[in-house]
């Protein structure tokens, strides 16, 4: 396992920002309150390995592959629980912070799922 921690709360807009734009925020530590209402916060995690494209992700009971990674969205997962991941299996990114999946469904996330990255 390279990567796990625990949904603590979803915020109100979470699930609207992932139909509108295809992009779910994660959180352990949220600079901003305002980026709560957006975002999944979990409890903290360790990358325990390097990350790479073809990781395994699992959100509550989907899973996901991995099909590219922003330059930034390692540091900003490691410091602050943070990344965005898009769900369009594109090879490249859109923006630094980003982290590409491919996959089956939406994800459908509850107080107490496993976010996993393996």
């Amino acid at each position: 396992m390279k990567y796990e921690v625990t949904v603590t709360s979803v915020g109100d807009a979470a699930f609207e920002l992932l139909k509108d734009t295809g992009c779910l925020i994660i959180f352990d530590k949220c600079p901003l309150t305002e980026l709560e209402e957006i975002s999944l916060m979990h409890t903290p995690g360790e990358i325990k390995s390097p990350l790479a494209v073809g990781d395994k992700v699992t959100m509550g009971k989907h899973e996901y592959i991995i099909t590219a990674i922003g330059d930034e969205a390692p540091k900003t997962l490691s410091e602050l629980g943070h990344c965005t991941f898009k769900f369009s299996g594109h090879s490249e990114v859109e923006l630094p912070g980003q982290i590409e999946l491919k996959g089956e469904n939406k994800p459908e996330i509850t107080v107490g799922d496993k976010i996993t990255i393996e």
